[in-house]
């Protein structure tokens, strides 16, 4: 099924493309406000939900009643949480030499420094419990111009992640992300293969890949131990003439989208397909940009 026209948008039933595969959404991608966009993705059908920042805070800085107020309007909304999209190891690594400068540094509300990570890890861990969520998202600190050179510092931080999980019976995903260490399907292969541990897996994001210069479809894919792809996160743009992405509506750029999740199916994937708009929509409405990325990754994941 192609793309949804954005002039379609609203005339489609959903009943005529259920999903073959579990997609989600991060909330904040609809709206800051967590009621506004658990409406919005109730009406596309979406009831599995991604936290990142809610109400202008990041989901780790969440107080108990806002943490209760959140987990109420989810319960009620019949919402399953699948991921707390945490900002852990999204940092500076001391001693890690010269940043890269070509990326953005997107931070969403949280300003942690890599003095704060313990501290942050059971923050995230507590939020994980506390709405249910099996996956805690993570980084590798900010991409440095040697990125090899954090690999050992990368490793030991998620084997200290990975003990806990263990004992806390959740998931660390760690994503590939293009203003990180570890940016690339290439690059996050050798530290699966050196941490061999079930509580570590990846959260697969193409666009990510495809921003740091990898074919994320079929190269990318290809490399990657389909055991250890916990979540996948979704969002599509090509590259301007200065490098930097330029996003636009899920299927229409350059990340072969249909393909991807054609071989999630056929591999077996189970976890979900979470949207991750980025793209500010048409005028500037991020709320009208997520509906219509939404009902696009609905029409592909229904094969």
């Amino acid at each position: 099924m192609s793309p949804i026209a954005v002039n379609d948008i609203f005339s489609i039933e959903m009943e005529t493309f259920e999903p073959r595969i579990p997609i989600a959404a991060i909330t904040d991608e609809f709206s800051p406000s967590l009621d506004e966009a658990l409406r919005a993705m109730k009406r596309i059908g979406i009831t599995n939900a991604e936290l990142r920042v809610i109400d202008g805070k990041n989901v780790v800085d969440l107080n108990p009643h806002e943490m209760a107020h959140a987990k109420n309007l989810l319960d009620a909304a019949g919402f399953q949480v699948v991921c707390i999209a945490s900002p852990l190891l999204k940092c500076v690594l001391p001693n890690s030499g010269e940043l890269d400068s070509r990326y953005q540094h997107d931070v969403f509300a949280s300003s942690y420094t890599f003095a704060d990570q313990e501290q942050l890890a059971e923050r995230a861990f507590a939020i994980a419990g506390f709405f249910g969520a099996p996956i805690i998202r993570v980084f590798s600190y900010w991409r440095t111009v040697t990125p090899e050179r954090c690999r050992e510092a990368v490793i030991q931080a998620l084997s200290a992640l990975v003990g806990t999980a263990e004992k806390e019976d959740k998931i660390i995903g760690l994503e590939n992300e293009h203003a990180c260490n570890i940016a690339t399907a290439a690059e996050a292969v050798p530290i699966l293969d050196c941490i061999r541990h079930p509580r570590l897996k990846l959260v697969w994001d193409p666009a990510n890949a495809f921003i740091a210069g990898e074919i994320p479809f079929p190269a990318g894919y290809s490399l990657l131990p389909k055991d250890r792809i916990a979540h996948v996160h979704a969002k599509d743009c090509h590259l301007g003439h200065d490098g930097r992405p330029v996003w636009g509506p899920l299927g229409t750029r350059h990340v072969l989208w249909r393909e991807q999740i054609r071989a999630l199916m056929a591999d077996g994937y189970r976890g979900a397909i979470s949207l991750e708009t980025h793209w500010p929509g048409p005028l500037g409405n991020k709320l009208e940009a997520s509906t219509i990325c939404a009902w696009n990754l609905r029409g592909l994941a229904a094969g």
